[in-house]
C-alpha cells in the first residue's frame, strides 16, 4: 500500500507489520534485498511481497541510472521469488538474523563489518536516522483517534498498533462459522499467537476488514489502559524494532511498560499449584521422592482457578532398539512425559463428552466448536506449561552466543541454534560430527524442539486431532533457580518459526507463548538409584506410575502397573487403545476401520500437512532436518 502521510507529507510504504517512511522528493530510494536501491514506487510492491532479510553494502546510484538497476532487479527478484531461490533463506542468513536480533539494544548508531567503510546515499541519510526506526512516531491514542475519525480502516490500525506496541500480527484465512448460510470468505486476526473472532464477507477484502474490526473491539479495553502508560509521539524515540519481534530492552522504559501492560503478569498460583500436587503425590509415595529432579506439569486455568491436570518427571531416552509392538516408551524426558499424561487427560474428557450421561458431558472441558465439526476447549479455559529446568536443546544456548554472535564461528552458531537430537540423555546438534548415527541407538528430537513443534501443531497429537481442534499452551513458566534469562527459549520456540502461520492449514497457527521465570516448585536432589526413573500422573489417576527411562518400561515396584509385561500407560499401544474407545463412543466407523497405529495417524490429513509444512520450514530456514524414528515403530495393530 502506498499513500501520503497526512501529518508529515511523506510517502509511506506499508508492509505486514512494518512501516517505512520515504521522502517525497524525486526519486525517493528505499533499501531492499542485498543492498540494492529501488525507487519507492517500484519497491512498494516488492516490499509487500517479501520482507528485507539482509543488509549488505549500499551503493550510491544517481537518478539517471536508478531506473536501469530497478528493471534488472525486478526481473531477478521475480525469478527468485517464483522458484524459491536465494530469497527462500539459507542456513547462514537466517541464523545470523536471529542472533543479530538478540544483540543488546543501543541508542546510538550501529555499524557492521559489511558497511564499515561505506555510507548511505545522502537522501537515504536524511530519511533514516542511524540507530532509530523510520516508523511514524505516533501514540496508540492518536492512531485510534484517526481510526474513529475515518482516516484509516481497522486493518491499517492493527498494523500500526503492531508496529508501535511491538506485537506480532497476522490476518489468517479460516472457515466461516457453521451457523453461516451461503458462501462467504472468512478471516481472523492472530495476535501473538492468539486467534480472535472470525470475520466473514463476500470478498476476501471485506472478510479481512470485518475480522480486523472484531479484533479491535476485543483489544479496545486493553488499549484504553495503555493510553496513560505510553508517551506521546514527541517522546516515542526508542531504538528500531528488529525483523523478528523481540521484547524491547529493559532500558527502553516506555516500550517495556507497554509490554508489561499488554502481557499478563506471572501468576504465582501456577508454581504453587504444581508444588502442592507434587507434594501430595510424593507424600503418598516418599520412596520415589528422588524422581522429581526434572519436573514438568500442565495446568488448566478456568474461572475456578488453576488445576494441575498432568505431571511428568524424567531425563532419559530408552537404550533399547525401536519396539515394533508399541509397548516401549522411547522418550521419558519430563516435558514429553507430562505431555503424554496430558493426552490421557484429554482422552478421558472426550469419553465424558461422548457419553450418554448428561452430567458427565457437562463436566467435560470440551464443547462443540462453532466454526467446525471438531470439538474445542470451552470458553475461558486456557492451558499453561510449567518446567523446573530449562529444556534441553537450543533453549540452553550460551549467553555469549546471543550477546556477541560476530565473535563466534559459523560452526558454533549452527550447532547451538539448530535442531538438536537426544541420545540416552545426551544432546547433540543435528550438524554435530560427534553424533553416533548407529541404528542401534534410539534417537529423539530435543525437548526444546518438541515444544517448538507443539506450539505449531498443538499438544494433542495426530490421533486426537481427529476429534478436537489444536490445543496450544498460552504460557511457559520456567522454575529453574540456575536460569537467569530466557532469551534462548524465546528464540528457539518462537523466532525459529516466525511467519509460518500463513502457510499452515485451517485451525493451525504459530502460538507464541508468554515465557517467564518463576520460583521453583520441585526438589533438585536426586536419589542415587532413581536417577533414570521418571513418574507420570494425570487428573483422575488413582496413583502414579514409575517408568525406568533407559528401559522404557514400568518398574516392578511402581504403584501402578498395567500388567505383567510392564508396558507403561503412556506407550503408543495404550494410546491406540484409548483412541479406539473414543472413536467407538463418537461412532466414527471410519477410524475404527484403521488396522495400524500409523494408518490412524496418517488419516489426520490437516495435522500431517501442518507437520510437513513445519519441518520443511525449519529445513529451509537452515535449522536442520527433523529426524523421525524408524517407521516400523508405528506399524503395529491392536
Amino acid at each position: 500500500m502506498r499513500g501520503t502521510d497526512r501529518v508529515s507529507g511523506t510517502d509511506r510504504v506499508v508492509t505486514d507489520s512494518t512501516f517505512h517512511s520515504f521522502t517525497a522528493s524525486p526519486p525517493s530510494l528505499c533499501f531492499l534485498k542485498y543492498g540494492h536501491l529501488l525507487s519507492s514506487t517500484k519497491a512498494c510492491h516488492l516490499i509487500n511481497r517479501q520482507r528485507p532479510r539482509s543488509s549488505k553494502n549500499v551503493h550510491t546510484l544517481t537518478a539517471t541510472t536508478t531506473s536501469k538497476v530497478v528493471s534488472t532487479e525486478l526481473v531477478k527478484f521475480g525469478r527468485m521469488y517464483r522458484t524459491g531461490g536465494s530469497f527462500g533463506g539459507s542456513r547462514g542468513t537466517c541464523i545470523e538474523q536471529i542472533l543479530k536480533k538478540n544483540l543488546p539494544t543501543t541508542s546510538g548508531p550501529t555499524r557492521s563489518p559489511s558497511n564499515m567503510n561505506t555510507g548511505f546515499d545522502q537522501q537515504v541519510k536524511s530519511t533514516f536516522k542511524p540507530g532509530h526506526d523510520g516508523r511514524p512516531k505516533v501514540s496508540p491514542k492518536t492512531l485510534i483517534a484517526r481510526y474513529r475519525n475515518g482516516e484509516t480502516n481497522a486493518i491499517s490500525l492493527l498494523h500500526q498498533l503492531a508496529q508501535t506496541l511491538q506485537f506480532h500480527l497476522e490476518m489468517k484465512e479460516t472457515v466461516a462459522p457453521a451457523s453461516t448460510t451461503g458462501l462467504y470468505f472468512a478471516f481472523c486476526a492472530v495476535i501473538d499467537g492468539v486467534q480472535y473472532k472470525t470475520g466473514i464477507g463476500v470478498t476476501k477484502k471485506e472478510a479481512r476488514l470485518n475480522a480486523a474490526e472484531l479484533a479491535f473491539q476485543d483489544l479496545q479495553p486493553t488499549l484504553e489502559s495503555l493510553k496513560s502508560a505510553l508517551p506521546e509521539a514527541s517522546s516515542l524515540d526508542v531504538p528500531a524494532p528488529l525483523p523478528v519481534k523481540e521484547e524491547p530492552a529493559i532500558s527502553d522504559s516506555h516500550a517495556r511498560r507497554a509490554m508489561l501492560e499488554r502481557k499478563p503478569f506471572v501468576n504465582l498460583q501456577i508454581p504453587h499449584a504444581v508444588r502442592d500436587q507434587l507434594t501430595k503425590l510424593m507424600n503418598s509415595h516418599p520412596e520415589f521422592s528422588g524422581c522429581a529432579v526434572t519436573t514438568a506439569a500442565f495446568i488448566l486455568q478456568t474461572s475456578n482457578g488453576y488445576e494441575v491436570v498432568a505431571l511428568g518427571t524424567g531425563n532419559f531416552n530408552t537404550k533399547e532398539s525401536i519396539s515394533s509392538n508399541g509397548r516401549i516408551v522411547h522418550d521419558s524426558h519430563a516435558v514429553v512425559t507430562a505431555r503424554r499424561s496430558l493426552m490421557r487427560f484429554l482422552y478421558r474428557h472426550l469419553l465424558m463428552f461422548f457419553s450418554k450421561n448428561a452430567n458427565l458431558t457437562q463436566k467435560s472441558i470440551f464443547q462443540q466448536s462453532s466454526s467446525s465439526s471438531f470439538l474445542s476447549l470451552k470458553s475461558g479455559i486456557t492451558l499453561h506449561l510449567y518446567v523446573n529446568q530449562l529444556p534441553k536443546g537450543a533453549a540452553q544456548i550460551p549467553s555469549k552466543l546471543r550477546l556477541n554472535p560476530l565473535s563466534m564461528s559459523a560452526w558454533q552458531v549452527n550447532n547451538e541454534i539448530s535442531l538438536h537430537l537426544s541420545v540416552e540423555g545426551k544432546v547433540f546438534s543435528v550438524f554435530s560430527s560427534l553424533l553416533d548415527h548407529s541404528n542401534s541407538k534410539v534417537v529423539s528430537m530435543s525437548t526444546t524442539d518438541k515444544i517448538t513443534q507443539w506450539q505449531v501443531l498443538g499438544y494433542q497429537g495426530a490421533l486426537l486431532s481427529h476429534f478436537i481442534e489444536p490445543i496450544y499452551v498460552h504460557s511457559i513458566l520456567i522454575g529453574d533457580s540456575d536460569c537467569s534469562e530466557i532469551r534462548g527459549m524465546e528464540m528457539s520456540v518462537s523466532q525459529r518459526v516466525e511467519g509460518i502461520t500463513s502457510k499452515l492449514p485451517m485451525f493451525y497457527c504459530m502460538m507464541r507463548p508468554h515465557i517467564s521465570l518463576v520460583p521453583s516448585a520441585a526438589s533438585s536432589h536426586a536419589g542415587g538409584n532413581q536417577l533414570t526413573y521418571g513418574i507420570n500422573w494425570s487428573e483422575g489417576d488413582s496413583s502414579l506410575e514409575v517408568v525406568d527411562g533407559l528401559e522404557g518400561k514400568t518398574i516392578e515396584d511402581s504403584p501402578f502397573k498395567s500388567g505383567s509385561a510392564l508396558a507403561s500407560r503412556l506407550c503408543k499401544a495404550a494410546m491406540m487403545h484409548r483412541f479406539r474407545l473414543v472413536a467407538k463412543e463418537a461412532q466414527r466407523t471410519d477410524l475404527l476401520a484403521t488396522s495400524t497405529y500409523r494408518e490412524a495417524k496418517m488419516m489426520a490429513k490437516p495435522y500431517q500437512e501442518a507437520k510437513n509444512v513445519l519441518r520443511a520450514y525449519l529445513l529451509q530456514k537452515g535449522f536442520g532436518s527433523w529426524q523421525d524414528k524408524v517407521l516400523v515403530s508405528d506399524n503395529f495393530s491392536m
